[in-house]
């Protein structure tokens, strides 16, 4: 793994943990930032010894959003040859599973890069936010398509239009985030539910990401077509094997990835 100047890595056991690491500016993304956590990505995605990716934020913040700073001299020629938005399609192709650990604010960019994780995991004193609206721009990686198919157009339009931020407690009843916790525990349980989520088949956790994936866009037909072909896919792995004979034997599985 490459050092990196926007953010830290560390793996431990079988999940890789990648840490926002610009706690001073709340872990406001650049361009820079989102290519390392991209690299990152992909390179534990290839590791045939990391089975789950946590993403969290160091200091008391996931991510207040993009930098501004970056942006503000910005034109549409500029934007167009930069294609950061690049980066960001492609940690949605990211095949493992990837958790959140999110904090304290989650604001414009950084709601989208939580959006782009699997589940989210949050502590009590988060809030999530599309600010965008006030700056006279609008969510651009994502967030109007990831926020609305989760929370419906309504819901989504209200926040969008409106920028208010929303509790860890609303975010969990629409669904944005999956579980809350007290912020001095927010690690140690994600940790824990990623460990959990390790033992799991590596090869059946990957297909059903992949045929989830496919039910947002498909129709119901489409999505249960998808789904069978990975189903059939199963039963050419070893693991199906290991898991069928695990359950007949009364013993605990040893799955292998393959």
């Amino acid at each position: 793994m490459s050092d990196f100047e926007f953010i830290e890595t560390t793996l431990m056991g079988s999940t890789a943990l990648i840490e926002l690491n610009r706690p001073r500016q709340l872990n406001s993304l650049n361009t820079k930032m989102i290519r390392e956590i991209l690299l990152a990505m992909e390179d534990f995605d290839r590791n045939d010894a990391v089975r789950v990716i946590v993403l969290t934020g160091k200091g008391r913040a996931f991510s207040a959003g993009a930098d501004i700073d970056e942006m503000t001299d910005a034109n549409p020629i500029s934007l167009e040859l930069l294609n950061q938005f690049t980066d960001w399609d492609r940690i949605a192709q990211v095949k493992k599973p990837i958790i959140g650990a999110v904090k304290g604010f989650v604001f414009g960019g950084g709601f989208e890069l939580a959006l782009c994780c699997d589940l989210l995991i949050s502590s009590t004193d988060t809030e999530f936010s599309f600010p965008e609206v006030g700056l006279g721009v609008m969510p651009g990686a994502g967030g109007t398509q990831r926020l609305t198919k989760l929370v419906g157009r309504t819901k989504a339009l209200q926040w969008l239009w409106s920028g208010e931020r929303i509790s860890a407690e609303v975010a969990l009843a629409h669904g944005i985030t999956t579980r809350i916790v007290a912020p001095e525990l927010l690690m140690e349980e994600t940790m824990k539910f990623a460990e959990r989520l390790s033992k799991q088949p590596p090869l059946s956790v990957r297909l059903i990401k992949d045929s989830v994936n496919k039910a947002v866009d498909s129709s119901l037909y489409e999505g249960m077509q998808y789904e069978r072909k990975n189903f059939y896919l199963l039963f050419a792995t070893q693991d199906q094997k290991e898991g069928m004979n695990a359950f007949i034997e009364k013993r605990k599985p040893d799955y292998r990835g393959y």
